[in-house]
């Protein structure tokens, strides 16, 4: 099997001695402080903070799973993404979260809650639970990212895909440890570049693949057995290969996925970048430029699932052959597991010696004398794994330097992503378990120290979880519906209502938490909306329950928050600190700030569809987003960018306000 040459290894090797360099430049700098080392010391500007939050979410596994609902389902996957990868959160976070959490002057999430319910012993532990939660959060996208590296690394490398995994993953942790959140921004800008140079070539690669959307739509339909794959509207019912049963009642689905964004979009915003951002104007400004960069993403998507397509049936005249040599080799190894069904065959393809002679006999009889090339994309299932299409274009299809940029490119993604989530971890690691329960006086080179062993033990148990995981898909939905949704409750309710208390938090969090670890042990092929609906429901029950069987937080913590923090929802009993005229003035604020999400969606969801229109040539449905698109930004124009501030919010000037009065 073709693998990468020298020249290709050259400049992966040189990318990656670059990164390196990087995070031993800016070690000095992040050392400074626990500040500077988890946020930059808030000195980044929004332009900074914007690009790195879309390399952050601009990650390899998620490109690689939507484009794999690209492959089956055309542009209507994009609505699938709804349960995360099209990162409808944004609309809030733009409109009012981003700026609500800046306002705290908080260095990590769990911190925040201290602000919110004050030091008792009842806010510490949600504080730690946080902390926890946070952390098992990171380890499980750690493991989401391990499993997508580990498929697309075992496309290119001859060694096995887990070992050149771990290499890389080595790489990218080192350099985390060291750089902290300057080294993180900073490349991640570098990286932002790169990615939006290969979307724009694999989209304009992919858009003269083909000769006009009838062509692509009949060369689908035998590929993915799709008769509507050109179809942007969703519909009530797709057709679904073996494995993707539940996507099969298309609208239903994506129902929950839009109730799940709803929810959690309310209770967002508690991340790095904001904290970071130096004013309520740069968290909206951070949070448009995030969505308007992530925009690239959706044509490059498209693209890749245009040329697999093309690829695909090039590869296999008859969609029979891929069923049949995947029951030759269940056949000499029935006991694979999925989670390790790509090693299997990577060893097969690069080592045929080591297997049986007629097994290989039989797949060359199968697939034909390029067998070794066609055998990644034999599918678990029997059918070719969609998941690996991204990859598969881009080894066979590519040119050499087109594929080193764009090699690099994913690669980017993968470290951006992991940085991000390791950073995360280990500041609520470092700063609320370590520092806050453990070693209250430690001094700064101590904490730093404890965050590099921190990050090692973060990034070991990400990669092991990884290594067990069945298939991208199947670890982001739990991630998604299960996991996360488990925290909803606490989340939403700790900024909207007055009598939400940390006893009430504490609950929430650990009743879901506990939820979904255990529905992840006993039942992890559970449906995704049942995940959602369990739960939301325990999270939400257990804050609301526990929080009025308990104390209220003392009414100078819930004031002080409120001032700062100015949110809406049910205050009444806290609305009187402030005067009848400051109170209009809130009102409208939050009255442009609730207008402001629809429109935001509606433009997002927008912004991604129309570029994908014109890659596919289906211009006819392009004109006709357009106007919907259009309505988006003249609601975002008048609810939003006009009111937005023209200076830097004094949140410190706010808060002594508050403490004094």
């Amino acid at each position: 099997m073709a693998t990468l040459g020298p020249v290709d290894m050259l400049v992966i090797g040189g990318y990656f001695a670059l990164v390196a360099i990087t995070g031993l430049l800016m070690s000095r700098r992040a050392a400074q402080g626990m500040e500077s080392y988890f946020l930059a010391g808030r000195s980044l500007s929004w332009v900074l903070l914007g690009i790195s939050g879309m390399a952050l979410w601009f990650d390899l596994t998620g490109t690689m799973l939507i484009t794999s609902f690209l492959y089956l389902l055309g542009p209507r996957g994009l609505f699938i993404e709804f349960r995360g990868g099209a990162v409808l959160v944004l609309a809030f976070m733009l409109a009012f979260t981003g700026k609500w959490h800046r306002r705290s002057q908080c260095l990590t999430a769990a911190q925040w809650y201290t602000f919110r319910f004050g030091e008792g012993r009842a806010a510490e532990l949600v504080r730690f639970l946080t902390a926890i939660m946070g952390i098992v959060l990171a380890v499980g996208m750690l493991a989401y990212l391990v499993r997508g590296a580990s498929l697309f690394l075992g496309m290119f490398s001859p060694f096995p895909p887990l070992l050149t995994t771990a290499v890389v993953i080595a790489v990218a942790t080192l350099y985390t440890m060291f750089a902290g959140y300057y080294g993180v921004v900073i490349t991640n800008m570098i990286h932002g570049a790169v990615l939006i140079v290969a979307c724009i070539t694999v989209a304009v690669i992919a858009w003269h693949s083909f000769a006009t959307v009838a062509t692509l739509s009949h060369i689908a339909h035998g590929v993915t057995g799709n008769a509507d794959w050109t179809n942007s509207v969703p519909s009530w019912q797709v057709h679904t290969p073996p494995g993707y049963g539940p996507y099969h009642y298309l609208i239903f689905i994506v129902s929950f996925y839009l109730l799940r964004n709803v929810i959690g979009g309310l209770g967002s915003g508690a991340e790095q970048r904001y904290f970071a951002a130096r004013s309520d104007r740069d968290c909206g400004l951070l949070s448009l430029l995030q969505a308007l960069t992530l925009m690239f993403r959706w044509p490059m998507m498209i693209g890749y699932a245009i040329l697999g397509i093309l690829l695909v049936h090039h590869l296999y005249p008859h969609t029979a052959l891929v069923h049949s040599a995947s029951m030759l080799i269940h056949h000499y190894y029935p006991q694979t597991n999925p989670a390790f069904w790509q090693d299997l065959l990577g060893r097969i393809g690069h080592d045929p010696q080591r297997y049986p002679v007629a097994l290989i006999a039989g797949l060359q009889h199968i697939l034909g004398n390029h067998w070794q090339a066609r055998l990644p994309l034999v599918g678990y299932t029997g059918t070719v794994d969609p998941e690996l299409i991204l990859p598969a274009v881009l080894k066979s299809i590519m040119t050499p330097g087109i594929r080193d940029l764009l090699l690099i490119a994913m690669l980017a993604t993968m470290m951006t992503s992991l940085t991000g989530q390791v950073n995360t971890a280990t500041a609520l690691l470092v700063n609320d378990i370590y520092k806050n329960f453990l070693r209250r006086n430690a001094k700064s080179r101590e904490l730093i120290l404890t965050s590099y062993a921190g990050t090692l033990i973060i990034v070991g148990i990400g990669f092991l979880m990884g290594v067990e995981a069945e298939s991208i898909n199947n670890l982001w939905g739990w991630i998604i519906m299960g996991l996360t949704a488990g925290t909803l409750g606490p989340m939403v309710l700790r900024l909207y209502w007055w009598r939400c208390n940390a006893w009430g938090v504490a609950a929430g969090t650990f009743a879901g938490g506990v939820a979904a670890i255990a529905q992840r042990l006993t039942a992890p092929n559970l449906l995704e909306w049942k995940q959602f609906i369990i739960m939301t429901s325990i999270s939400f029950l257990a804050t609301i329950a526990v929080a009025l069987l308990t104390a209220p937080t003392p009414t100078a913590v819930t004031e002080h928050f409120y001032r700062v923090t100015r949110p809406f929802g049910w205050w009444g009993p806290v609305r009187r600190i402030f005067s009848i005229e400051e109170q209009k003035t809130l009102a409208a604020e939050h009255r442009n700030d609730i207008l402001t999400v629809p429109f935001a969606l509606l433009w997002q969801v927008t912004l991604f569809l129309l570029p994908m229109q014109l890659v596919m040539k289906d211009y006819r449905p392009f004109w006709l987003t357009l106007p919907l698109f259009i309505l988006g930004v003249a609601g975002m124009y008048i609810f939003w960018w006009r009111k937005l501030p023209r200076g830097v919010t004094d949140t410190a000037a706010i808060a002594a306000t508050a403490l004094s009065g």
